[in-house]
């Protein structure tokens, strides 16, 4: 099996103080993986060092074949601002962007494929809705149908079932196992373990640190759940004994 990533005694943080500090492992390739720990242990950090927004302080990301433009990136609903003008269909369109690059027209074939991807993610008839009147999980639709189009070999989700409702989080894994089965690699923090449980074959646990990574039965344990714990609550005093918090 060959590797999607591989975090080579990688350290990430900000102002130079570790919110990840010296994780190795692999991702392999056409894998579905859960990141998940406590609060403040680094998940939402780890996925910025993958995706490039965040340089790393030491160590490397190796990257098995992959081009910055074969990486799709959902970031948390926070750090989306809906109070841009711009229409359902304008923004599912800019998953096309390698294809047309940032002026191109879109043409007839173009928006007949955004107009699948808003219905293959149930929102069908949105299109010419602006997105801040959609509802957090309408919204959560409409990033999804971006990544369809973005047809991207690794896909990187902040936090992708926060604040939507039980049929958009069902409707929504759906998508994640269709990527899945098409050979995708996928990475999803996450913080609800039943979710992990019944759906992402393989975890990676962080608290800061490697905790465990393997195959979510034996990586889910009360054990690592407890050490987990423990090693977030010694990094939760001041700023500079372990750097700044990060989800």
């Amino acid at each position: 099996m060959t590797f999607a990533l591989e975090f080579q005694d990688l350290t990430l943080g900000y102002d130079r103080h570790p919110a990840v500090h010296r994780l190795c492992g692999t991702i392999t390739e056409g894998s579905l993986t859960a990141i998940v720990g406590p609060n403040g242990a680094g998940k939402s950090t780890m996925l910025k060092g993958v995706v490039g927004t965040l340089r790393p302080l030491a160590g490397q990301i190796a990257f098995g074949g992959l081009a910055q433009d074969d990486i799709a990136y959902l970031p948390q609903q926070s750090d989306v601002d809906r109070s841009f003008p711009i229409a359902v269909a304008d923004l599912v369109a800019m998953g096309l962007w390698r294809e047309v690059g940032g002026f191109g027209a879109l043409r007839a074939a173009h928006r007949a494929r955004v107009a699948e991807a808003i219905s293959a993610v149930g929102l069908e008839g949105f299109g010419k809705r602006p997105i801040g009147s959609l509802s957090g999980g309408q919204m959560q639709r409409a990033l999804f149908a971006r990544l369809l189009l973005q047809d991207a070999r690794l896909v990187l989700l902040d936090e992708p079932f926060t604040s939507v409702d039980t049929r958009t989080m069902a409707d929504l894994i759906v998508v994640v196992q269709r990527w899945h089965g098409e050979g995708r690699t996928v990475l999803a923090v996450l913080h609800d373990f039943d979710t992990v449980r019944a759906h992402f074959p393989r975890t990676l646990m962080l608290a800061r640190e490697l905790v465990a990574h393997g195959p979510t039965p034996q990586v889910l344990t009360a054990e690592n759940q407890f050490r987990a714990r423990q090693m977030c609550e010694a990094c939760a005093g001041p700023p500079h004994t372990c750097g700044r918090d990060a989800a």
